[in-house]
């Protein structure tokens, strides 16, 4: 491990690629570059999920922790891992504070691995707009969490207007179990489904793309049933027009599937680590047109796969927005007091 602090992004360059060497080439064969986008209180969860991830992925790993855009002076720490605590990977932990935080590209450019696919992982609230962040323009495939913003629902409908092939999202990866099940509940019957309810708290995306999956693969619009008993989605009723009734309902790591004339059967619905959901996004390097019509079909929105696959970087200055921000809020504030 190479520690580099108050450092350069030509140093840092310099510094991998002498730790390649004495490492003997243990990460040869990347399959990809992973950028995870994070803040310093999220560092050691992203790092144990990208460690997950990498050992099915080898890759280069470039952590990039943005802290304290308004600080007068830059400055940029990195610590160079290869091979090491981080999995079978070269990763690069770098922390920027100040404007070069606003400009991590002019650091991250450079480090990554030539002649691979680019992804960027946004561990926290992503931009509403990822052409305003470089590093995701750059970008061949986008991971962002809905669940982690303040208002999961809305956020999920920002990834709908923002949409770009190669876009996903870790509330679709979280059903991917649910999915399977409910699929697998079609194989021994041809009945047309009529109804369908899902059954979750009001905040849940993960119900909300269950809702759009189901829409947009059976062309029933699904009811969604608000719960707060429950932390997350706890079950899926599917009415066919035979009279027949499926149920799946989850009870802990199991689900129960209950059907109409037939016995009760437990089937596992294990909740997975961060690390396997990352894991499991990134062997798709495309796009995805099941996820791209499970959101437009939430959102109300149609030919979401039809737009364009890049994107045009559109800058935009956090800490010029926050204060002109300031600024409205105090003239408001004057105004009321006078």
């Amino acid at each position: 491990m190479i520690g580099l602090w108050d450092t350069t992004g030509n140093e840092v360059v310099k510094a991998l690629a002498a730790e390649r060497r004495s490492a003997g080439g243990v990460a040869s064969g990347m399959a990809l570059t992973l950028i995870v986008v994070v803040d310093e209180k999220r560092v050691r969860d992203a790092e144990a999920a990208a460690t997950i991830a990498a050992a099915a992925h080898p890759c280069r790993l470039l952590v990039v922790v943005r802290s304290d855009v308004e600080r007068d002076r830059s400055r940029l720490d990195a610590e160079i891992v290869v091979g090491g605590r981080l999995g079978p990977c070269e990763a690069v932990v770098m922390r920027m504070y100040g404007r070069l935080a606003l400009h991590a590209e002019s650091v991250v450019m450079p480090l990554l691995a030539p002649d691979v696919p680019v992804v960027t992982w946004w561990h926290g609230e992503p931009p509403d707009e990822i052409a305003t962040d470089f590093l995701g323009v750059v970008a061949d495939r986008r991971i962002t969490d809905s669940a982690q913003a303040p208002d999961p629902i809305e956020a999920l409908r920002q990834r709908a207007r923002d949409y770009a092939p190669g876009d996903t999202d870790l509330a679709w990866t979280r059903i991917t179990p649910w999915r399977t099940l409910v699929a697998g509940a079609f194989d021994t019957t041809e009945a047309q489904l009529t109804e369908a309810v899902v059954v979750a708290p009001p905040t849940d995306p993960t119900a909300a793309l269950m809702r759009g999956w189901l829409r947009s693969r059976l062309g029933i619009k699904p009811r969604w049933e608000r719960t707060r008993e429950f932390p997350r989605m706890r079950e899926v009723q599917l009415r066919c027009a035979n009279g027949d009734e499926l149920t799946l309902t989850r009870d802990d790591s199991m689900a129960v599937f209950r059907r109409t004339g037939q016995d009760d059967r437990t089937l596992p619905l294990v909740r997975r680590p961060l690390g396997d959901e990352l894991a499991e996004e990134l062997r798709r390097l495309g796009s995805d047109q099941v996820y791209a019509d499970a959101l437009g079909a939430f959102a109300g929105l149609t030919n979401l796969d039809r737009r364009p696959g890049r994107r045009v970087h559109v800058w935009k200055d956090p800490a010029t927005a926050q204060r002109a921000e300031a600024g409205v809020t105090a003239h408001a504030t004057t105004n009321s007091g006078s």
